[in-house]
């Protein structure tokens, strides 16, 4: 996190409304992404994000270390996904914008991936979405999801291992590999 973020934090945890504005206009993009990986629809996703900034703030003084601002604020909009999942008893399919490393890859294989991923239970699809599309580090994953980093690790290869299962089965290109997506 660079200076002017934590000072942000510092300067609204002392109340500047403003600082505590720019903070979230900065985190907005990565707000959306991440919890349109987990919700069913746009509105879901909305909600998520919306109910993570109120908490944020009305919290925000019980944040410790304003370097990790971050991985604090996200944690809570993982923990809101997940409750309104759970109020809502909702299945998850994933609404991904599947960037690949492989220009060449077709419109086809690309939802190929996107399908297999939402056909994953919820606790690997979080970990692939906040690996792959989010560009965590497997600590940073484990802080965010309070688990400890061989549960990422092997929450991780199983996801891996039961997508490239089903895209062998769905696609002759032999799945996906352990580079990012």
């Amino acid at each position: 996190m660079d200076s002017q973020m934590e000072l942000d934090v510092l300067r609204a945890q002392k109340g500047d409304h403003e600082a505590f504005t720019r903070l979230i206009k900065a985190m907005e993009p990565s707000f959306y992404r991440i919890a349109s990986t987990i919700m069913k629809s746009e509105t879901d996703s909305l909600d998520a994000a919306q109910e993570t900034i109120v908490k944020a703030y009305l919290s925000l003084h019980t944040l410790k270390e304003p370097r990790y601002f971050k991985t604090w604020v996200t944690r809570i909009l993982i923990r809101e996904c997940m409750r309104l999942l759970k109020v809502k008893n909702k299945v998850v399919p994933l609404n991904l914008d599947i960037n690949t490393q492989q220009p060449e890859a077709s419109i086809e294989e690309k939802l190929d991936v996107r399908d297999g991923i939402s056909r994953l239970e919820s606790e690997y699809r979080v970990v692939i979405s906040l690996y792959y599309l989010q560009d965590l580090s497997i600590k940073d994953i484990a802080e965010i999801i309070d688990q400890p980093e061989g549960t990422v690790k092997s929450r991780l290869s199983r996801a891996r291992k039961k997508l490239e299962k089903w895209l062998s089965n769905d696609t002759e290109a032999g799945g996906i590999r352990n580079e990012r997506i």
